[in-house]
């Protein structure tokens, strides 16, 4: 299992983001994604921007909001596959 750890921060969740966490999850299943203080430290902000990493990903990604962290994880298969 390999975990990766990024950081957003006062420029927020932008483009260049998104697209290097792509790349990343060519290799890794799980990233975590800590959102620094100069970037947001309202929930809700922080709800939104977990949706919006989500849904830019795909239907193979989760994410659960530990703190001030964005746990990430990559599917085998589409989250409406799966079972409960």
């Amino acid at each position: 299992m390999t975990l990766v750890t990024l950081q957003i921060g006062k420029k927020g969740l932008t483009a260049e983001f998104i697209i290097n966490l792509k790349k990343l999850f060519e290799t890794a299943e799980h990233a975590r994604v800590s959102i620094l203080k100069s970037a947001t430290r309202d929930r809700e902000e922080l709800k939104k921007w977990a949706d919006e990493i989500v849904s830019k990903l795909g239907m193979n990604y989760t994410c659960k909001i530990i703190g001030w962290t964005i746990v990430l994880r990559k599917w085998r298969k589409g989250k409406d596959m799966r079972t409960a």
